[in-house]
Order: C-alpha cells, then sequence, then structure tokens
C-alpha cells in the first residue's frame, strides 16, 4: 500500500521589525542592501571604502537589515559621553592611541576565547585621507584562523553589502591581490581619499 504525501509549503524566515525598518529607511535614502552574510561562527568582516562619515549609519543599516550582531574597531575619541553607550552597544569596540601596539593580539585572543565573533574593521582605519590600507585586519585574521568577508559602501551604485569569503594566505601579497581585483569598481562617497590597496610601499 502506498502513503500518501503531502506537499508542504515553503516557508521562509519571518524578517524581525528591526530588519524591516531599517530596509524601509535604505529605500527610502535610496540605497539597495545587496548580498548575503555567510553562516559562519568567526570572521573579519573588512570595511570599505571608509571615506565618510555616512559609511557608519549605512553599514549599520545593513547590519540591522539582515539581523546580524557584530563588533567593529573606531578610535577611542568616539567613545565619550553622551554617544558612548550607544557605540558600545552597537557593537563598538576603542582603540586607544599610543597603546595600540598589541591591539592585533588582543583581537586574536578574543577569537580564540569565543565561539561566534565576527569583528569589522576598516583597514584605512579613517575616513581622512590615507596613502595605503593597513594590514592589521590581515594578521587578525591569519593569527586567528579565521576568513576575511568583503563588506563594501559603494557610492557610485548607492549599495551598501557583503561580498566574497577570502582565506588568507601565508603570502600577503597574493591576498592584497584579491581584494584589489574585488574592490576595483567600488567607489568611496569622497574618491581623492581612499588609500592604496597595497600590503607594502
Amino acid at each position: 500500500m502506498m502513503s500518501e504525501t503531502t506537499n508542504l509549503p515553503i516557508t521562509t524566515p519571518r524578517l524581525s521589525f528591526t530588519q524591516r525598518l531599517a530596509r524601509v529607511i535604505l529605500r527610502m535614502v535610496n540605497w539597495e542592501a545587496t548580498g548575503n552574510f555567510p553562516d559562519l561562527p568567526k570572521y573579519v568582516l573588512v570595511g570599505a571604502h571608509h571615506t565618510s562619515n555616512w559609511d557608519f549609519p549605512l553599514t549599520m543599516l545593513l547590519m540591522f537589515a539582515n539581523g546580524v550582531r557584530f563588533n567593529w574597531v573606531g578610535k577611542d575619541s568616539l567613545f565619550r559621553w553622551p554617544l558612548e553607550g550607544l557605540f558600545r552597544r552597537l557593537g563598538g569596540i576603542p582603540v586607544h592611541r599610543g597603546r595600540n601596539a598589541n591591539f592585533v593580539s588582543q583581537i586574536v585572543e578574543a577569537f580564540e576565547r569565543s565561539t561566534h565573533l565576527i569583528i569589522a574593521i576598516a583597514p584605512e582605519g579613517t575616513r581622512s585621507r590615507v596613502t595605503r590600507w593597513k594590514t592589521g585586519f590581515y594578521h587578525m585574521a591569519r593569527g586567528a584562523h579565521v576568513p576575511l568577508v568583503l563588506g563594501f559602501v559603494d557610492y557610485r551604485r548607492r549599495q551598501v553589502g557583503v561580498g566574497p569569503v577570502i582565506y588568507p594566505s601565508e603570502d600577503i601579497e597574493e591576498t592584497f591581490a584579491q581584494l584589489r581585483a574585488f574592490y576595483a569598481d567600488k567607489t568611496g562617497k569622497y574618491p581623492h581619499k581612499q588609500g592604496q590597496i597595497i600590503a607594502s610601499m
């Protein structure tokens, strides 16, 4: 006797109020969130190009729209009253200038202690004009044995999103060549401030 099968409807996860609100705001300002965050427990999220204060709210909207929680690194001067509490609740980690020589090792240790951790890093380090990317994010990923996930804010296309996953190799130049290829057509709000994607000069 053959058993009767029933076709069940395909269901999709229901978006939270915060996700829906973030997506509405992005549409209202004529921006698009693209790509998907990978289902990985730990990685370094690269954020580029960072040339404007507007990069931060756009990145936060991307985070909320996808229902993803990640930590991000900012200079310690940002973490002052009245915004310190808000920034920390949004995942901010202050970097103290002059005392960050071992910051890479601190992040590596945080990855080792955690079962789930995403750290967002802007390789340019500042929204001001820079000559080249800093390499700390690469050494964090290598030291913690976690991949790089390429995030971006593209003002030419008005897109904020997530691209491919890269597993950094022992050859930093090889890894930076992959980064250059991906970010070649991504444009910051102020292109003249973008740093060169090179590991050495």
